[in-house]
């Protein structure tokens, strides 16, 4: 074993479960405003339930590969070191919602809604991985300006008297049901730095234990010849090249996690043999317009290689 594969070892069985345990600590603990005391809040059943949806999600999209991480490949002890790793994750990313969720009150319910259905949306729609973190790190970032921010702010038990009057005046106008439980001002850092701890496991956490690719046997790409027309309505032509765009969107998300790619090339028009077989005239568009297949093949290529 080289240093590079040692090095990779210890990130995968002892950094990662570190840093993922320890989100799942600070995410539940909290800073008592009266007596500065440590209180630890354990996850309610709705982050759990937003954490394995999450899991499900990177799961599909290929960011985490469980096939590999558990297999029967690996020795006992190895897939027992992998369990603990997504353990860890799993209630990692029930701690980070925690600490953005408000622990009582309609926002809490609200905020629960919104991160429900963002993960939802996502389970049974193609799955786009960057819209996806958009849409979360909107939702974190919003939840906790929310909860540590403003309702920490008004619900202060040192704060002025305007602060007060107007968290009274705001509870009041919605029944009750805005409520905040105070806290310290240092939760607020505490939920900061157990946020930034989780993404940087993110980031450190790689698809496959042992950095290699997906599945070697099962890697590799596919390139359909689509078309131009297949954004028009023309027939049986566009039809089938509609199809082949469907098809590829689907594949592409399915296979996505076996480390198989899938581009759906949608040229214009092309000087090829194609028109010459059909005896058919080129003169249904410009000369600026046509493209030279060579030139539209090493573009595609190089498309389909960043990916």
């Amino acid at each position: 074993m080289n240093n590079r594969e040692r090095n990779r070892a210890l990130v995968e069985s002892v950094l990662l479960p570190t840093i993922f345990l320890t989100v799942a600590l600070l995410g539940g603990l909290r800073v008592s405003a009266e007596a500065g005391a440590l209180v630890f809040v354990p996850p309610p059943l709705v982050t759990l339930i937003l954490a394995a949806m999450l899991l499900a999600l990177f799961a599909r999209g290929g960011a985490v590969v469980v096939g590999r991480w558990l297999s029967a490949e690996h020795a006992v002890l190895t897939n027992v070191s992998h369990a603990l790793t997504l353990g860890a994750l799993f209630f990692a990313s029930a701690q980070s919602f925690n600490s953005v969720l408000p622990e009582r009150g309609l926002l809490r319910w609200v905020f629960s809604f919104f991160f429900l259905w963002t993960l939802w949306q996502h389970q049974f729609a193609p799955l786009d991985a960057r819209r996806l973190l958009r849409s979360l790190a909107a939702l974190f970032g919003t939840a906790f300006v929310l909860k540590h921010m403003l309702l920490a702010s008004l619900y202060a038990p040192d704060g002025g008297w305007l602060k007060r009057l107007a968290g009274v005046v705001l509870e009041g106008a919605t029944l009750g049901t805005l409520d905040a439980q105070p806290f310290a001002p240092a939760t607020g850092y505490v939920s900061f730095f157990t946020l930034a701890l989780y993404v940087l496991g993110l980031a450190l956490l790689p698809p496959t234990p042992g950095g290699g690719p997906p599945d070697e046997r099962r890697a590799g790409g596919v390139i359909n010849v689509s078309s131009v027309a297949a954004f028009l309505p023309r027939g049986t032509y566009a039809a089938a090249k509609a199809w082949v765009n469907s098809f590829s969107e689907w594949a592409a998300n399915e296979y996505r996690a076996q480390g198989v790619t899938v581009m759906a090339l949608c040229p214009g028009f092309t000087k090829t043999e194609f028109h010459e077989r059909m005896d058919v005239s080129r003169g249904s568009a410009p000369d600026f317009m046509w493209l030279d297949a060579d030139r539209l093949v090493t573009t595609a290529l190089a498309d389909f290689d960043r990916g």
